[in-house]
């Protein structure tokens, strides 16, 4: 059983950073599809940024340029360090995780999700 655990969120104000952690265990394939997906209250999951084991990455429109997701494969490590932080990217941050080479950005196709770990932006 694959097993994820967030860390890193907080609060902090408009136009700072945050460094979110997600450390995996349990890996059972040796190729993974992994993902960051932030929820706002009301709101669906939504992919900001994925990466494949070759550490080729995708990202939302509204965070290229500010986020920047990179995988530790030694540590079994997933991060997402968050630049110029806005209000609207208020949520709570989870990290999941597929074992397929690819998965497209939809929630619903990741098998693996840690508990989430809240980032706040005040303005």
């Amino acid at each position: 059983q694959v097993h994820l655990m967030e860390s890193g969120g907080g609060s902090v104000q408009a136009g700072g950073s945050l460094r979110l952690s997600c450390v995996a265990s349990g890996y059972r394939y040796s190729r993974y599809w992994m993902a960051w997906f932030p929820q706002a209250p009301g709101q669906e999951r939504e992919r900001v940024a994925t990466i494949d084991s070759d550490g080729r990455t995708t990202y939302a429109d509204s965070v290229k340029g500010r986020f920047t997701i990179s995988e530790d494969n030694a540590r079994n490590t997933l991060d997402l360090q968050m630049n110029s932080l806005k209000p609207e990217d208020t949520a709570m941050y989870y990290c999941a995780a597929e074992p397929r080479v690819y998965a497209g950005i939809w929630c619903g196709n990741f098998a693996y999700w840690g508990q989430g770990t809240q980032v706040t932006v005040s303005s």
